[in-house]
């Protein structure tokens, strides 16, 4: 099934919304919005991705902090190349807890220090679901003093198997260290919870107020990702995505602050596919392209 196919006439529901809508707090100054795209699903070297998200508009990218001096040289040349602005993504995948630890200070202490050009942001897979709450405290303590030393803001991602796994274990994170600080990818807490976190107003209103970057998937009760969010039978779950963005934007607008904001809807297999083809049901690539025109629609004066 092409892209062209699989999106040919789409123009209700999402596009409808985002065009028709503006939120209740828009960024009077277009620099207040900071719109990344994500690496994650394309096929070709870092200058040709670069190249690609400068193309379509982008303010800059988020990518996971190259391992190699030559991966380094690479990523740094072509953020000079195409003037653009990165965010690091930092984390481990050790099922070992000492390894893992050590795995993620090395990646924040190099991400924090060892770049040619400062990152606006960091973002953490922190910890695992499985570890216990003093094991996965440890990774905020070490990122609370990275950003004392630095000032770079770092943020950890509400992500299934990671530590913010579920909104009720988050909630407990957020009160017991309040200087936690988010990466808000709640379509992660819509799957894990079976719901649009109805019965968790209070618990998704603190993570609102923690929140310092955005990761613009819309997930559903049975997923992480809808199929295709221009499609009309998302309408309500796009709104629903929609009011706890507009309730950060309205706070970083009140408080004067920038927002960064990654579309990151993913290939296959979080894109469904055609049975036995394998084929996805949409583009990638032109919905997180969507997410970026909806978030400047939406959100900037």
């Amino acid at each position: 099934m092409s892209s062209a196919i699989a999106t040919a006439g789409v123009l209700t529901g999402f596009e409808a919304i985002s065009d028709a809508e503006k939120a209740p707090f828009q960024f009077a100054d277009k620099f207040s919005l900071k719109i990344f795209g994500t690496n994650w699903g394309f096929v070709g070297n870092t200058d040709a991705f670069c190249a690609a998200i400068k193309k379509e508009g982008y303010d800059g990218l988020e990518i996971w902090w190259p391992g190699t001096k030559e991966k380094q040289k690479e990523l740094f040349t072509a953020l000079k190349k195409y003037s653009l602005d990165v965010g690091f993504l930092c984390g481990s995948g050790e099922r070992e807890y000492a390894k893992h630890l050590d795995i993620f200070k090395r990646q924040i202490n190099a991400a924090s220090t060892e770049y040619e050009q400062k990152p606006l942001y960091i973002n953490c897979h922190s910890g695992k679901d499985f570890f216990n709450y003093e094991q996965n405290k440890a990774f905020i303590d070490h990122t609370t003093a990275a950003t004392a030393k630095t000032g770079i803001p770092i943020y950890h991602e509400t992500h299934r198997g990671r530590m913010l796994f579920a909104a009720h274990i988050a909630r407990d994170f957020m009160e017991k260290n309040p200087e936690l600080k988010l990466t808000l990818d709640i379509s992660h807490w819509c799957n894990v919870h079976e719901s649009l976190l109805q019965d968790q107003q209070e618990t998704v209103k603190l993570a609102l107020s923690r929140t310092g970057h955005i990761h613009s998937r819309i997930g559903h009760e049975e997923g992480p990702q809808v199929n295709d969010p221009r499609a009309p039978e998302w309408e309500a779950t796009v709104k629903a995505h929609l009011a706890w963005w507009d309730a950060v934007v309205e706070q970083k607008v009140k408080n004067g602050e920038t927002l960064t904001v990654l579309t990151e809807f993913g290939p296959p297999h979080y894109l469904p596919t055609v049975p036995f083809t394998n084929q996805p049901l949409a583009d990638q690539w032109a919905i997180n392209v969507h997410m970026m025109h909806l978030f400047r629609k939406r959100y900037l004066k």
